[in-house]
């Protein structure tokens, strides 16, 4: 049986003793499933409560040790790069103001890590925004976050990728199990046991299958840990669905090899790329805030009696 990655196990120590450093953060998307608000303003920089979903990965990013992050971006992309450098003005208004928890607050998303920028250029997908990140990955292991998916903070998920693929080398792919009805949404792992209770060997993986097509249930989501070798992959990897380069494609060319494990999470996740679960994780996280929480979930729970109770009259009245 595998057994899910205990979402209790502690960081690891040895996070100054990784090999990997590097992270890439795809975000050239285009965001058409959140229009009209992404007409103007990228998808990542939607507000989860009160930061930008991509700076919660950003932040996860760099508490597993990884201080030089690429961000993949493409046109019209530019406040990405805007939230992460310095806002001269705004600081200096909030410090005479004596204003510090803003103050830091605006800082602190340029003091997380050092921070590059890249465009795509063309959408061809996410493989090909990976192997963007080539020049600045040059021949070392890297990360690759996506910002659909946003890992708890309090998760050890990334940093158990990290320490897997420092015993096996090669890459690693994150893997949740999820409802048979729901794999064509995602790309889909055939596994293999290994020796750790939370790690499989995968030996094939499949774009968005069908139900019936699935070679198992467990899920790609978007965490990778990735060997350089798959450059070389990407070069020669043609445009498979939707007519895109497919980083599964080419993660399957090299789990035919063996060189691809996977970590099994079952901890926190939360998808931001679908309005409904962007809606629940604002609602999660903002009564995990301990500012925020007892009054909101308060709050919360009479809308929800009210909603019950069919009370519409109710309801207008604690929406205000």
């Amino acid at each position: 049986m595998i057994v899910p990655h205990a979402t209790s196990t502690p960081a690891s120590a040895r996070t100054s003793a990784r090999t990997v450093r590097k992270a890439v953060i795809p975000a050239a998307g285009l965001g058409t499933r959140f229009l009209p608000a992404t007409k103007a303003t990228p998808k990542e920089m939607l507000p989860v409560v009160d930061k930008p979903a991509i700076q919660y990965v950003v932040e996860e990013a760099a508490a597993a040790g990884l201080d030089d992050v690429l961000m993949v971006t493409g046109r019209h992309k530019r406040a990405i790069e805007d939230h992460f450098d310095h806002a001269f003005e705004l600081e200096q208004a909030l410090a005479a103001k004596g204003d510090a928890v803003r103050l830091d607050a605006v800082r602190d998303p340029a003091r997380l890590a050092d921070i590059h920028h890249i465009r795509q250029g063309e959408p061809l997908g996410l493989g090909h925004a990976v192997l963007c990140a080539r020049r600045h990955v040059g021949d070392q292991p890297f990360a690759v976050l996506l910002g659909d998916d946003l890992i708890d903070p309090r998760e050890t998920l990334l940093g158990r990728m990290l320490d897997v693929r420092d015993q096996y080398a090669g890459s690693v792919v994150a893997l949740m199990e999820v409802p048979r009805e729901q794999i064509h949404l995602y790309g889909c792992a055939a596994v293999e046991p290994t020796g750790q209770a939370d790690v499989v060997r995968v030996t094939g993986l499949v774009e968005k299958p069908s139900p019936q097509d699935a070679p198992s249930a467990y899920a790609v989501i978007g965490r990778y840990v990735l060997d350089p070798a798959v450059f070389d992959t990407l070069e020669h990897t043609p445009p498979g669905r939707g007519g895109e380069i497919q980083l599964t494609d080419a993660l399957q060319e090299l789990a035919a090899g063996g060189t691809v494990h996977g970590v099994v999470f079952d901890g926190l996740r939360y998808d931001t790329g679908d309005k409904a679960d962007y809606l629940r994780t604002v609602v999660r996280l903002a009564c995990d805030r301990p500012d925020l929480g007892p009054e909101f979930t308060a709050w919360l729970k009479e809308f929800v009696t009210s909603l019950d109770r069919g009370g519409a009259a109710d309801g207008r009245r604690l929406a205000a």
